[in-house]
């Protein structure tokens, strides 16, 4: 699959890439894009909710009223769950909400994802480029001119580049993202998905190296 190279002008340039068949014209397993989407997701919850159970509650243990011929239900103690300031039943606890998913698994979620982006042609491959300093005013132009202002973008950059990095930091719908740190999450979740071309090699590296050692 040829497809045009960018500049942050907009403008074609004389180029095109090749990408590979294997990572943007592959077979689309969406259950495994669901497994890796649920994984990232649960790894973002801190797990630390916690609310006061019944023995946890300062407060008298003495019975209230005797247990019957009152006419009205039984009380053990203050603490009591009905009580306003009693214990909260099966309130949450702290827990670990992470599980695992096989490295082959998340690795055909990552190329299911590109593939997806790839028959949506929701993929635009820029030329490397460089910000002289970090200013969201140079990556806020470079969107408009690809006219792609306003929707949900990520680029994903050969490395971690400070000055594009801290330019689209302060824009909602753009995100940043190097090679290492691409996820299935961050693809799907994306309206578009730029890719610096020098990016390239390095995610079929990545993802076709690994997914040959795991087999």
């Amino acid at each position: 699959m040829d497809i045009a190279v960018y500049n942050i002008k907009g403008n074609k340039t004389k180029r095109t890439v090749s990408l590979n068949d294997s990572i943007f014209n592959a077979e689309s397993n969406d259950h495994a894009i669901y497994l890796d989407v649920k994984q990232y997701l649960a790894h973002q919850r801190q797990g630390t909710s916690k609310s006061k159970q019944r023995n946890e509650i300062h407060g008298s243990t003495r019975k209230l009223h005797k247990q019957k011929g009152t006419g009205g239900a039984r009380k053990g103690s203050i603490k009591n769950p009905l009580f306003r300031g009693g214990g909260r039943i099966f309130g949450p606890q702290p827990r670990d909400y992470t599980f695992k998913v096989n490295k082959k698994t998340k690795i055909v979620a990552r190329i299911s994802a590109l593939t997806q982006k790839a028959k949506n042609n929701s993929i635009t491959i820029l030329e490397d480029f460089n910000f002289e300093s970090p200013k969201t005013k140079n990556y806020s132009e470079m969107l408009s001119n690809l006219e792609l202002k306003g929707k949900k973008t990520l680029l994903v950059i050969h490395d971690n580049d400070k000055n594009i990095v801290l330019s689209a930091r302060n824009l909602k719908s753009a995100k940043v993202s190097s090679v290492n740190s691409l996820n299935t999450y961050d693809i799907m979740n994306a309206n578009n998905l730029l890719i610096s071309e020098s990016s390239i090699k390095e995610i079929e590296n990545i993802l076709l190296n690994t997914n040959t050692t795991e087999s």
